[in-house]
């Protein structure tokens, strides 16, 4: 009787609760520079926050990439920003995502076209971008563990949400179908 006290309490904390902690928006250019300046108008017209650069790391001959290169552009989103654009990022996949976009603690997929948003159109300033979207989530008393002043340690099984509870999470939060891989 005590264990299924302890577990019902254990389902229903508010600690155990999932949320939303950022939303990575990044478009990679490759080693052409002169899309920088297309792929920053882009984000800062689907985000309304202005985009950074993201730079190699090291030199890459094959791929024509040198040391320090912008290689592509990115925005963070948190709060309610990050939750209104990744409704709308899956509005644009359709609310459809496939299975191995979840692993511990994030989703990641990719749109093929920045047309796909509903109220955007094509601008042949801009061109045809893709983006890829990568979601954070997390539960509260993580800065337990981050904070600098009396740092603590949080239980892996608090710290790491699995595959399925998040793929819960997002089905029943953002009305998102999970497509098994193709091939299988």
């Amino acid at each position: 009787m005590a264990d299924s006290q302890q577990n019902d309490k254990k389902a229903t904390s508010p600690m155990r609760e999932i949320r939303l902690d950022k939303v990575v928006v990044n478009i990679g250019l490759g080693d052409n520079e002169n899309l920088y300046t297309n792929a920053k108008t882009l984000l800062k017209k689907l985000t309304g926050k202005e985009a950074v650069p993201t730079r190699s790391k090291r030199r890459e001959p094959e791929l024509k990439i040198r040391k320090g290169q912008v290689i592509g552009v990115m925005v963070t989103l948190r709060g309610k920003d990050a939750q209104s654009f990744l409704g709308r990022a899956l509005d644009a996949n359709n609310n459809t995502v496939p299975e191995g976009a979840v692993a511990n603690n994030s989703l990641n997929f990719g749109i093929h076209e920045y047309i796909y948003f509903s109220g955007v159109k094509y601008d042949p300033k801009i061109g045809m971008l893709g983006m890829n979207v990568n979601a954070s989530f997390g539960r509260k008393g993580k800065r337990v563990e981050l904070r600098k002043i009396k740092a603590g340690s949080i239980d892996l099984k608090h710290r790491n949400i699995g595959p399925e509870d998040l793929r819960s999470f997002v089905s029943e939060k953002f009305s998102v179908k999970f497509a098994a891989k193709e091939g299988a």
